[in-house]
């Protein structure tokens, strides 16, 4: 080690006590002291934040630190406070300061005590600060999340896009951009937007070994599933996405309910509560944090042991960085994501307000992310690929540690189909995106291939003796193994390389995975308020049916009045051994289960007992129950034929809450006669048209019943209709 490398090992030994730099660090940190441009890929846990603070504790001056985020912010500062016995030496300057405080940090700066300032994008925009900061020497500007820039990123931020303005403004100083996250395109969008092609440049690997990837399919009892997964980790830490505000309230309450410590995170809260669940998490008085992805920017628990996604993420930017939460410390971290397309569905609804060019964008990151779920081969070779790496899915560090190659996918010889595959991408004279490659394959027409007159074409429907599916599966795996490319610039339009033609030359033997299916069939399986997976036990079952005809013979009632069949599948499956417990039994409600319940629970609570049963704790997924007292109040005021809009203000309900609470009630088994309000609203031909809808079609899914008319009913009245026509029909 020459001079100045002991002297930066002594400082990190001094500041941070380690006596070793991790990865890239010292040379990034090198660079930096050299003042250099400087750019920093490193993935998230790579020790990014290590690589400007070291260097700004070293140097003359403060060093700005540009951050997205207030939390984040608060943390480091914490963090550096700790190393030092001054608490100037680093500081936060944003919105949230009083005059004195600021103050305060100008005095701090000015003095040279502060050597770390660190500031939101909107704040450099001030001019008092602006001018402050040209007064006082400043090392270097560190840009954190430097992904913001571009539109590429997964979190673009208009405001970071002036950034370079207002460095000029501060004279001549280096800069440093660090991103966890950068694909190929972001990362030259970043260098030019900051106006430094000449930065060094450092990319860390973004393999994390330790993180072991699974997709599940996402079915009804998804709640259940993630139930019994934390109950498999138990006392471990872990944190659940969702993508909107209510379904983290809801998941949180159904743990809550079943004995897992849990709090909710999201904007919605007022800061100091997020603030005391966010401490809570970090002090381990909760095992599990559920959050939108406002939640972890910064988090540094360097011990969680699980991700879970309840909802596929927007990107494949976004999942790599939320799951790098997971394993910090290098142990075990298990990423578990639930998918379904319908979930990627709604996600192109929300897109579809904004503007085109930043739809066309969403749906290119979102595509990526279903060719992640849906594909059979490594997924850790496929996220590196993603990111621009090259991955040995034989010999790689962690090469097992994912759910598909524990469990691999049957595989065909498909040599003969990438040929084919490729003189299309070759013929259509790489025009295309994924699908349309593919239904010129199947000879499927849409506007864009009409367009092109590609259907007159002679290869047009060349691939027909495969189906959509085989040709998407294998056009992915194609695109990892780099025959194809796919051009983000253009919104993924796929071209061939240079060793794609050779294989058409000169085709070599290539074994293709089969896809997941991932079914809707799926969804059958419910255990809140459904039918469970999982079979019944039989002599239990024998038992109650016995105990249901005595009791219904006493009544003078059929025995279905008492419970019915599935009912009696579902307590010998789950063994309830209280009316409590009852209440989870598929359709018996509150009232059923203290009426008729008694005899039965003493009954299974015997059985149990004599039979050393175990029952399925995890399978008794206790829902947080709806307001019961509201749905009496509907019943009766819709008996009474009051206006449902009455029915709605009296219990301060919106329409579509109201609508929520009678589709619960209809689907539980209980009639409603809303005839005398949809009277007003669709004359008689209008119903029966729906009612034959209904009667006829597949699915009661709105989404369908809407397509179906076009435009003719809105929302509410197909909703309504669809109550009237279940209560009818099915109770």
């Amino acid at each position: 080690m020459n001079s100045n490398e002991i002297e930066i090992h002594k400082e990190l030994k001094k500041y941070f006590g380690f006596s070793q730099f991790k990865g890239l660090q010292e040379q990034v940190i090198t660079s930096i002291l050299d003042e250099k441009n400087t750019f920093v890929i490193m993935p998230t846990g790579g020790g990014k934040s290590l690589c400007y603070q070291l260097p700004a504790l070293i140097q003359e001056g403060t060093a700005i630190v540009v951050s997205p985020l207030i939390a984040l912010m608060k943390n480091q500062v914490d963090a550096i406070r700790s190393l030092s016995s001054e608490n100037g030496i680093a500081h936060v300057l944003n919105s949230s300061l009083t005059k004195t405080e600021i103050a305060q940090v100008k005095k701090d700066i000015t003095s040279g005590l502060t050597k770390l300032l660190y500031v939101a994008p909107e704040s450099l925009t001030k001019e008092e600060y602006v001018a402050f900061l040209q007064s006082v020497p400043i090392s270097f500007v560190a840009i954190d999340e430097a992904h913001c820039i571009s539109e590429w990123g997964h979190d673009f931020r208009p405001e970071y896009r002036n950034l370079r303005n207002i460095i000029k403004q501060l004279g001549k100083v280096p800069i440093i951009g660090l991103t966890a996250t950068a694909t190929p395109k972001v990362q030259e969008d970043i260098l030019k937007n900051l106006d430094m092609a000449d930065a060094n440049t450092f990319k860390a690997s973004f393999n994390r070994p330790n993180l072991y990837y699974e997709v599940r399919t996402k079915t009804k009892n998804i709640e259940s599933d993630i139930i019994r997964f934390i109950k498999q980790h138990k006392g471990k830490s872990g944190i659940i996405y969702c993508l909107s505000r209510k379904k983290v309230e809801s998941i949180a309450e159904v743990l809550q309910v079943n004995g897992i410590s849990a709090v909710p995170y999201h904007a919605g809260l007022d800061a100091k509560t997020r603030a005391k669940h966010q401490d809570m998490f970090l002090m381990e008085d909760v095992d599990v944090v559920v959050a939108t992805i406002a939640f972890g920017m910064g988090i540094d628990k360097p011990d969680v042991r699980f991700v879970i996604h309840h909802d596929i993420p927007k990107s494949l930017e976004s999942y790599y960085q939320e799951t790098g939460r997971a394993g910090r410390d290098g142990g075990e971290g298990h990423c578990l994501a639930y998918y379904s397309y319908k979930d990627v569905e709604k996600l192109e609804k929300f897109m579809s307000g904004k503007p085109v060019a930043e739809q066309e964008i969403g749906f290119a990151l979102l595509q990526e992310v279903v060719a992640y779920a849906e594909t059979s081969m490594s997924r850790r070779k496929f996220l590196l690929h993603y990111f621009g790496e090259e991955f040995d899915s034989e010999t790689g560090e962690g090469a097992d540690m994912d759910d598909n190659v524990r469990n691999p996918k049957h595989k065909v010889e498909a040599k003969d189909q990438v040929v084919k595959l490729l003189e299309i991408v070759r013929d259509t004279k790489h025009i295309y995106k994924s699908k349309e490659i593919v239904f010129t394959l199947i000879g499927r027409i849409n506007a864009v291939i009409k367009a092109h007159k590609t259907d007159a074409q002679p290869y047009f429907g060349s691939g027909s003796d495969h189906d959509e599916k085989y040709w998407m599966a294998l056009l992915r795996q194609v695109l990892v193994t780099g025959l194809l490319s796919k051009d983000i610039e253009t919104y993924g339009v796929i071209k061939i390389t240079k060793e794609g033609l050779d294989f058409i030359k000169k085709p070599v033997s290539f074994m293709m995975s089969e896809d997941h299916e991932y079914t809707e069939a799926d969804d059958e399986t419910i255990v809140t308020g459904g039918k469970s997976s999982g079979t019944a036990d039989e002599v239990l079952t024998g038992m109650l049916r016995e105990l249901r005809k005595k009791v219904a013979k006493k009544l003078g009632v059929p025995p279905f009045v008492v419970f019915q069949d599935p009912s009696i599948e579902d307590m010998a499956l789950k063994y309830p051994i209280t009316i409590q417990e009852l209440y989870n039994i598929h359709g018996v409600g509150e009232g059923k289960a203290k009426k008729y319940g008694s005899e039965f629970v003493a009954l299974i609570s015997r059985y149990v007992e004599d039979n050393d049963i175990i029952r399925p704790d995890d399978l008794v997924v206790k829902s947080t129950g709806v307001n019961s007292a509201n749905k009496l109040y509907i019943i009766q005021n819709i008996d009474r034929k009051l206006p449902l809009s009455d029915i709605a203000s009296a219990k301060g309900l919106t329409m579509d809450a109201l609508i929520k609470e009678m589709e619960q009630i209809v689907y539980s088994g209980t009639k409603l006669n809303i005839k005398y309000w949809l009277d007003d609203i669709l004359d008689d031909d209008q119903q029966e048209e729906i009612h034959d809808y209904f009667m006829e079609s597949e699915s009661d899914k709105i989404e369908d019943a809407l397509k179906e008319f076009d435009g003719d009913y809105d929302i509410d009245e197909l909703r309504l209709m669809r109550i009237k026509f279940i209560s009818e029909v099915a109770n």
